[in-house]
């Protein structure tokens, strides 16, 4: 009698837990902006992994959640000759949480693969920080070293877009690849964007601390502070971040409850198999 009330009470989950999947991704992460102007994922990466949700809303479109914990950096000294002078670098992590809809261009009950598309709506935290000469980390946003009135905010919305392939273990798990970019709507991820600031003025409201990390020239050539109003970086063209990571969905630990439980009509129709198989009714 128990095992039957259980079941009255279970069955509108399972019925619907039969689409869900819990997700992970691992790979490297890169970001595009001022300091680092290549989209390389192998130039100057940091690991990044994602812990998230999928849902099969029909066989080609898929609702998904991921929060992701990300490093980025880029550093003047790995680019091209005015960067080596200007000579700045930064390092942040990223906290990241995505909602987004994956198109699958093949069916999973067809086919053992398909590539994929998706997009969707992201919320990120970042907070920039540098080494000073005596390697100490010093954060950058409360500095203005660009003289802002209003510092920047840290939390900000992004677009997540991308593509990968999925392939196919089993009904229960697949395996894949995946890359994907973060559309930012802001030009301070790495601390850089317009233009050098008066240094009278910046020392008076932020202390000498912002003038020595504003302009880091000097640490390589004794070049003196530009004069205020020089580019510092270029605002038409906002930041951005990206990653290639491997991933892993599994949808196992569902059955595996009801087999615990000892809920009758563990086994259920296979979403995935063989197309041969399938077509002969197996």
């Amino acid at each position: 009698m128990k095992k039957l009330l259980l079941l009255c009470c279970l069955l509108p989950v399972l019925a619907y837990a039969q689409n869900f999947y819990f997700a992970t991704r691992f790979g490297l992460s890169g970001y595009k902006g001022d300091l680092k102007n290549n989209l390389n994922p192998f130039s100057q990466p940091k690991l990044m992994g994602s812990l998230g949700v999928h849902y099969d809303l029909t066989e080609h479109i898929t609702a998904r959640t991921y929060f992701t914990l990300a490093g980025l950096r880029g550093d003047d000294k790995k680019g091209k000759g005015y960067m080596k002078n200007r000579n700045l670098n930064f390092q942040t992590k990223v906290f990241d949480v995505e909602l987004s809809a994956q198109y699958n261009i093949f069916s999973l009950n067809t086919r053992w693969w398909t590539p994929y598309v998706y997009a969707g709506i992201g919320l990120y935290h970042f907070r920039p920080f540098t080494k000073d000469a005596a390697g100490e980390r010093v954060y950058l946003q409360p500095l203005a070293t660009e003289g802002q009135s209003k510092p920047y905010k840290l939390t900000q919305f992004s677009i997540p877009l991308g593509f990968g392939a999925s392939y196919s273990l089993g009904e229960d798990m697949r395996v894949g690849i995946e890359a994907g970019y973060r559309k930012l709507f802001t030009d301070y991820l790495d601390d850089v964007s317009t233009v050098y600031a008066d240094p009278a003025a910046l020392n008076s409201a932020h202390g000498p601390q912002a003038v020595d990390l504003a302009w880091r020239g000097d640490e390589v050539n004794g070049a003196p502070y530009p004069p205020a109003g020089t580019p510092r970086g270029n605002p038409k063209y906002k930041d951005g971040y990206y990653y290639i990571a491997l991933t892993f969905v599994v949808r196992y630990w569902f059955d595996k409850y009801k087999q615990i439980a000892g809920i009758p009509g563990g086994s259920r129709e296979k979403k995935v198999g063989c197309p041969a198989s399938r077509a002969l009714g197996y």
